[in-house]
């Protein structure tokens, strides 16, 4: 969003200097001070003219509750009643109508709470003073920031890296996490009585012997299943569905290949998937995590 009239600048200028969150103007030092200023700017250009219809004090509060996973601060009636009166604000302010009626603190937790949402994966990366005053200035196009274009690229581009590494850094301890609870898991389960475990670490055990033929490679199977994770999430099941799923041996995940080709026509197993012969660190959708054990149960339908 951008303003129309640029006599809207001073005015705005006027409201933020009404606000006691803005009493300490110090320059940012740390680049804690620098990201929370960096990213206030983005959000401060993307609210645009619709600042002035925000109370900043409850848009701070709402962007600190956001962030925090806190309760709503508005009820869904207020979010619908507000989202739609700073839409007409807006609206009107741009066509140079006389502005409407609206309620600036409900507006400024509406607006604060989606932004501090968006906020919550870094929410201790960066100093929130700092970022309030780089919202502040990037609302009001009159505004110089305190860090000129150079800066904000350097930092920028500093911050974006340090996350990379963040992420990398967790998705390492979370596939760490999930290589030892496969590896307990797996162990404990070979263990049970009429589980079998191959060469590869694929575990099964069979719910109903069939007496038909065995797949081969390059031959296609028809299928009934269901699959689940450890802790019996269900991700996938053809009984859902209402039809059996047909497919390639050769063109299906390495435990299912291996799997299915042990199974007579008519038979029913249950698998244990190992995550390097499932869907590995990649996972699959939304609904099978990176290093996922995956769990099984398949009927053997028939072979073409």
């Amino acid at each position: 969003m951008n303003f129309a009239p640029r006599a809207l600048g001073a005015l705005l200028l006027a409201v933020i200097a009404s606000s006691s969150v803005y009493a300490q103007d110090a320059s940012p030092v740390s680049e804690r001070d620098k990201v929370g200023y960096m990213i206030g700017l983005d959000v401060g250009k993307s609210i645009g003219p619709g600042f002035l219809d925000l109370d900043v004090a409850a848009l701070q509060r709402a962007v600190e509750n956001g962030m925090t996973n806190g309760k709503p601060l508005l009820d869904d009636k207020e979010v619908k009643t507000t989202r739609q009166a700073l839409i007409d604000s807006i609206s009107a302010r741009k066509a140079g109508k006389p502005a409407t009626s609206i309620d600036h603190v409900n507006a400024g937790l509406l607006v604060g709470g989606n932004i501090g949402a968006s906020l919550a994966s870094i929410r201790g990366e960066f100093d929130l003073p700092m970022f309030m005053r780089g919202v502040k200035d990037g609302a009001n196009p009159a505004a110089k920031p305190v860090l000129d274009d150079a800066e904000i690229a350097k930092v920028r581009s500093a911050f974006s890296a340090h996350m990379s590494e963040v992420k990398a850094a967790k998705r390492d301890a979370d596939a760490k996490a999930s290589s030892k609870l496969e590896d307990d898991f797996l162990a404990r389960n070979k263990q049970v009585k009429g589980v079998f475990t191959t060469l590869s670490g694929l575990q099964y055990l069979v719910l109903r012997q069939g007496n038909g033929p065995r797949p081969k490679p390059g031959q296609k199977v028809k299928v009934n299943y269901v699959g689940t994770l450890l802790d019996g999430k269900k991700f996938d099941s053809s009984y859902d569905r209402g039809q059996p799923a047909e497919f390639g041996l050769d063109q299906v995940i390495k435990g299912w290949t291996e799997g299915v080709g042990l199974m007579p026509v008519g038979a029913k197993y249950r698998f244990w998937i190992p995550a390097r012969l499932g869907y590995g660190e990649k996972g699959a959708g939304t609904d099978i995590p990176p290093n996922a054990t995956l769990t099984f149960d398949v009927e053997l339908l028939g072979v073409e």
